[in-house]
């Protein structure tokens, strides 16, 4: 097994059996309540959840998480993920496709993905760093017709590398590599972080480099930088609750959304159904998560994945009722405050 190969299987290890949580610095959703609304005057069976995702009608704001492939056990792991997805109607992103940008000895892992999900959308994945060290930006386009991705992902961790043993700390020349990526493939670019959060100005950034959405993917979930300090045997990490709270990158690059179109994801904590609706009120497009997902796998397999998610869009629906929200749309318009003007 390859280095990399290597380091995803450890990289789940910990997701599943350690703590790797920011340990203080939360998503900032706690901060804000819904404005309850006592004469909704909704049916909740009218209430509708569906939204577009690049043109394909998904059945709930919400998207599986890029999460792992690469190395043997991911094949179970991404095809019970997929198979989920599938019955959800939801997208789905696979875990960095690095490895197999050294060889097919995984390829199956982030196949199987395509192959299990239908028709629903499909998300590839590639850091930002492994962009620089490519001869050829359109290498990537094998990643994308590998699980013939509607989208392609480029994450961003700094944070993380940064921790990592052997990580990459050149972090010069990225910008220009996803321009050119842009540019280049046939899909739609989301730029994503992994958990240290994306600015407002980093995102204007961003969508003036062209990418088509941006998952803010903030602190107060899953903490990479807490991920790499436990692979290094708990080491003392001042970094490990680095960056931005969810509630904050969403909100503020919310903002962008009247000068610029695109797609932007609320990631980093959702733990949720109410997380689910307090992302789309701060002004996502849909929601994300991860680990929770992966441990609602471990435990009860397809059909814990499958029922964890059903509840968190049942209750996303039930806070839409009490907030008087027929759609997505009428969610986003003022249905939140922050709790500090309650008083």
């Amino acid at each position: 097994m390859s280095k990399i190969s290597q380091r995803k299987d450890e990289h789940i290890r910990i997701c599943i059996d350690e703590d790797p949580s920011f340990k203080i610095k939360t998503t900032g959703f706690e901060e804000y309540e819904f404005i309850h609304n006592a004469l909704p005057e909704l049916d909740f069976d009218e209430i509708e959840i569906a939204a577009d995702f690049f043109g394909k009608k998904i059945s709930a704001p919400f998207l599986i998480s890029c999460m792992t492939g690469g190395f043997a056990e991911a094949d179970n792991i991404n095809a019970a993920l997929a198979e989920a997805a599938k019955d959800l109607n939801i997208p789905i992103g696979v875990g960095s496709q690095r490895q197999l940008l050294e060889n097919d000895a995984f390829e199956n892992s982030f196949r199987i993905v395509k192959d299990k999900s239908g028709d629903v959308p499909v998300l590839g994945n590639i850091g930002g760093q492994q962009l620089l060290s490519l001869k050829n930006i359109t290498d990537v386009k094998r990643l994308v017709d590998v699980i013939e991705a509607d989208a392609m992902v480029v994450h961003l961790n700094p944070s993380q590398e940064l921790i990592q043993k052997g990580g990459d700390t050149n972090f010069k020349g990225i910008a220009e590599k996803i321009e050119s990526l842009v540019k280049s493939l046939p899909v739609p670019i989301i730029v994503k972080e992994v958990g240290a959060g994306i600015a407002k100005e980093t995102s204007k950034r961003l969508l003036e480099l062209g990418v088509s959405g941006i998952d803010v993917a903030g602190a107060g979930g899953t903490s990479w930088s807490a991920v790499e300090s436990l692979a290094n045997g708990g080491d003392d990490n001042p970094f490990w609750d680095w960056g931005l709270p969810t509630s904050y990158c969403v909100k503020e690059t919310a903002k962008l959304k009247s000068d610029s179109d695109f797609l932007l994801i609320a990631s980093g904590g959702i733990m949720s159904g109410i997380d689910v609706a307090k992302s789309i009120s701060l002004g996502a497009d849909i929601a994300a998560s991860a680990r929770p997902v992966l441990l609602a796998y471990d435990k009860n397999g397809i059909e814990g994945v499958i029922n964890l998610l059903a509840k968190w869009f049942d209750d996303l629906k039930k806070a839409m009722l009490l907030t008087g929200s027929k759609n997505l749309f009428s969610l986003r318009e003022n249905k939140l405050i922050k709790k500090s003007e309650l008083f």
